[in-house]
């Protein structure tokens, strides 16, 4: 399976969009039926409601990513330092601010429209689960104390363990506005809202050429797209373009599913949709769900070489036993409760940890928005926004906000970025395995481990998640 989620949001085949047969014209391509590209399409339609809007999908909407994250809602507050890196200090406030007021939007949205995804607007836990980790928020709390905001509320240790449900949690921060969804619901629910606003959606027809002419034309296996504008919102499949091949990093996350105990986990403390994260870098992740599970996710997993989205990226994770060990360390009293499912998914990994947006170089008709780093439940609505603007040719707070470049970072060449990144990532595993053990690594992991890019492995106060 791609995932638990996918599988409690089956698709009937009959509800299934058709494939592209046959050769169309529209005014907006959207290639990608996840969040992002949905998202663009929904905005699009409330901005500008005449406009002739076509989604071409490798598979269902929803089966990538959208279909696959830990379910974490989450704004841009703890990436503040990262924000400040691309805008001044006033605009990073207005996107981290707008990006919180964002996850309540989607919320409502999902009222609105009647999406059922287990809403539940609970806030998030920063967490440390050893010394080393502990006060990994620091930097980034006092950064936005002296703008006079406070979005995250430092708890007592015994205020952090009685709430994650674990003792295992020493220190921690609140962030109130973060909510916890059954992501692969909630992706099914937009492409429903998009068919009802007259988007056209085809299913099952992945993009095998863009040509880059005037107009542009996406060309798949049984026709094609001539649109006045192409969106690209492909997530980590985005690299297929060469011109995007080496902006963001391709990288596994992996999920672990527990069976259902729904007593247990409220007699714990942990009962609500409270999200939590721990402070390492290749962070562990985890939430209940509705029914009474944990789900729990661990990023930093296998690289891809030359960021080709391969096979090894769908269904099992190959590394379900060693998360499955995470869970059970970070919640000891769990450890009689069995492993249900687990699954795997390609993560966009920028260098900054944030997503970029902007016009494929050389051809201003074609869009593009990706490296959400894990972090796109709650953003890819802002970047649904900010690709609507630049669709549409505004000039407003969206197409010329910090986040829109005209040229992406760019991660080193094969096979350097490979092999480079696979050693950091060991050090990084190495350093984090001895803090569990209140040990020192030595100045070589060290060192080695220093080379990461923020958006990889982030330093303290500039914490990003690593998660599908």
């Amino acid at each position: 399976m791609l995932s638990q989620w996918l599988d409690e949001a089956p698709l009937a085949r009959e509800d299934e969009a058709p494939a592209l047969q046959g050769d169309i014209r529209a005014d907006v391509c959207i290639v990608g039926g996840g969040y992002c590209g949905l998202w663009t399409a929904l905005h699009l339609k409330q901005r500008q409601p005449s406009l002739d809007i076509a989604i071409v999908e490798k598979d269902r909407c929803g089966d990538g990513a959208s279909g696959r994250n830990g379910g974490f809602v989450l704004s841009w507050w703890r990436s503040f330092g990262s924000l400040t890196t691309f805008c001044a200090s006033d605009e990073a406030i207005r996107l981290a601010e707008a990006s919180a007021d964002g996850v309540t939007e989607i919320g409502g949205f999902c009222a609105a429209h009647a999406i059922d995804c287990g809403w539940r607007q609970d806030g998030w836990l920063w967490a440390a689960t050893n010394q080393a980790q502990d006060g990994a928020w620091r930097l980034v709390v006092e950064a936005l104390a002296r703008h006079q905001r406070h979005p995250f509320e430092e708890w007592p240790r015994d205020k952090v363990a009685a709430r994650s449900g674990s003792d295992r949690h020493i220190s921690g921060v609140f962030e109130a506005s973060a909510a916890s969804v059954q992501p692969a619901l909630l992706a099914r629910g937009l492409r429903r809202a998009a068919l009802a606003e007259g988007v056209r959606i085809f299913e099952n027809t992945p993009m095998r050429r863009l040509k880059r002419s005037h107009p542009p034309v996406v060309v798949t296996p049984g026709g094609t797209v001539k649109a006045d504008k192409v969106v690209i919102a492909m997530n980590a499949w985005a690299t297929a373009l060469p011109e995007l091949r080496r902006a963001v990093l391709v990288v596994s996350s992996d999920i672990v599913a527990s069976e259902a105990f729904p007593e247990r986990l409220k007699s714990s403390g942990w009962a609500d949709g409270l999200a939590v994260s721990d402070s390492r870098s290749l962070v562990n992740y985890y939430r209940t769900t509705l029914d009474g599970r944990v789900v729990f996710g661990a990023g930093g997993g296998f690289l891809s070489y030359a960021n080709r989205v391969e096979r090894k990226f769908d269904g099992a994770s190959p590394r379900a036993a060693e998360v499955a060990g995470n869970f059970r360390r970070t919640y000891p009293a769990f450890g009689d409760i069995a492993i249900a499912s687990h699954w795997t998914g390609p993560i966009d990994r920028s260098l900054s940890g944030l997503p970029f947006f902007g016009r494929l170089k050389g051809h201003g008709d074609i869009l593009y928005g990706l490296g959400f780093s894990g972090n796109g439940v709650g953003p890819t609505m802002l970047g649904g926004k900010i690709l609507a603007s630049l669709v549409l040719e505004a000039h407003d707070e969206w197409s010329e906000c910090g986040l829109v470049r005209d040229s992406a970072d760019q991660f080193p060449r094969e096979p350097m970025r490979y092999f480079g990144g696979a050693m950091v990532m060991a050090a990084k595993r190495r350093i984090e395995t001895l803090d569990d053990r209140g040990q020192k690594a030595g100045p070589l992991t060290r060192a080695i481990s220093g080379l990461a890019p923020a958006g990889l492995t982030p330093v303290k106060g500039h914490h990003t998640e690593t998660k599908p």
